[in-house]
């Protein structure tokens, strides 16, 4: 909220603020399993 207040009252970068709001809201949400981004071998 405090970066949202200072973003609002001294012009600050607001994707900033945003991109803060949404780590603090995501930061209890487990990390997705990781995938391979190849594909396989053919046999």
């Amino acid at each position: 909220m405090e970066v949202l207040l200072l973003v609002a009252e001294h012009d600050g970068p607001t994707m900033f603020a945003r991109i803060g709001m949404m780590r603090a809201l995501n930061h209890s949400k487990p990390k997705p399993a990781n995938t391979p981004r190849r594909k396989r071998a053919k046999a």
